[in-house]
């Protein structure tokens, strides 16, 4: 059974940072691409960043793009969404993604695991 466990999320001020983490069991993580996406209240589930199984290559959404930063450590199983800058339109629920096949894929069907989402909330 894989799980993926997301934790970090909280409320924070706008220009503030926000780490989050994501513990994954149940598989071969290093054998996964990562992800991370984020779903707004009334909004689709949209993609956030990506991160190659070794961590050689990312990828993120033009809208966080110099602000976040995805790493894995595939020694402790975990990936990492550094926030930075935050600003109100972050706010969203923050889910960690994981697939088998080797690709940064930025849709929702690009992944077959998913984790049950943390809430990241920032105010202005």
């Amino acid at each position: 059974q894989v799980q993926l466990v997301e934790s970090g999320g909280g409320l924070v001020q706008a220009g503030g940072s926000l780490r989050l983490s994501c513990a994954a069991s149940g598989r071969a993580f290093s054998t996964d691409t990562m992800a991370w996406f984020r779903q707004a209240p009334g909004k689709e589930r949209e993609f956030v960043a990506a991160i190659s199984r070794t961590g050689s290559s990312t990828y993120y959404a033009d809208s966080v793009k110099g602000r976040f930063i995805i790493s894995r450590d595939n020694a402790k199983n975990t990936v990492s969404l550094q926030m930075n800058s935050l600003k109100p339109e972050d706010t969203a629920v923050y889910y960690c993604a994981a697939d088998p096949r080797n690709r940064l894929a930025t849709m929702t069907s690009g992944y077959l695991y998913w984790g049950q989402g943390t809430q990241v909330t920032v105010s202005s």
